[in-house]
């Protein structure tokens, strides 16, 4: 049974709360499960069978580059209900350059999640190209200095090159121990680019996630 959030499927929130945002030429839900997608056509959200056999989202989206040509490719996860225009603005910020290959946001880490596994943290360089990704609280604080810790959001930007790299390439040593496919791109040297955002979210995975993700958005002006 589908998750739904405010009366509606969580998968429709995201879809709305993306193509609200009016910056994009296409939203596309990719999803390899029939009742999903039958749940979007009932919605008229624009909707697409994927393979079942995709073992990361970025896979995914891999696939749909393969049917759509676009600049730019964005990836926001189906449970990301606070998606807001902020973060899609942030995203195509940073692949403004075409250089950039992957882009990505974080946000100042809450205190409760810079110690927490399922909060994902991130460092960067000077340039704001992203160092490391870890479940762990990086960075590690020796003598008091009280460094500042960022959450990372699952949002991503890719070129079509990235992608088509990224598929090619073995599961990663790292990303098998953190379970996060972002490191792949990183241990293959391709540079993922962070831009900062003062907009956190709540990535639905349970029940607890659910009820404080209505609670945030029944509480936001219209």
């Amino acid at each position: 049974m589908l998750r739904e959030i405010a009366g509606k499927p969580l998968i429709g929130v995201v879809y709305e709360a993306v193509r609200s945002s009016s910056l994009l030429a296409d939203v596309i839900v990719a999803t390899d499960s029939e009742e999903i997608l039958e749940v979007c056509h009932q919605h008229e959200w624009k909707a697409v069978l994927t393979s079942t056999h995709h073992r990361s989202g970025t896979e995914r989206v891999h696939e749909i580059s393969t049917r759509v040509a676009a600049d730019v490719y964005l990836n926001v996860q189906g449970d990301e209900p606070l998606t807001r225009a902020e973060h899609i603005r942030a995203l195509l910020e940073v692949m403004k350059d075409p250089a950039v290959p992957v882009g990505t946001v974080m946000t100042p880490a809450a205190q409760e999640d810079i110690s927490n596994p399922n909060a994902v943290k991130v460092v960067t360089d000077e340039r704001g190209r992203a160092l490391y990704f870890s479940r762990a609280t990086i960075p590690f604080d020796r003598d008091g200095a009280r460094p500042r810790y960022f959450k990372h959001l699952g949002f991503y930007g890719y070129r079509k090159a990235a992608l088509d790299r990224f598929v090619t390439l073995p599961e990663s040593a790292l990303e098998k121990s953190e379970r996060l496919e972002q490191l792949r791109f990183l241990e293959n040297g391709i540079l993922i680019f962070v831009r900062e955002t003062p907009y956190d979210t709540v990535g639905v995975d349970t029940e607890d996630d659910l009820r404080r993700a209505a609670e945030i958005l029944n509480r936001r002006v219209p």
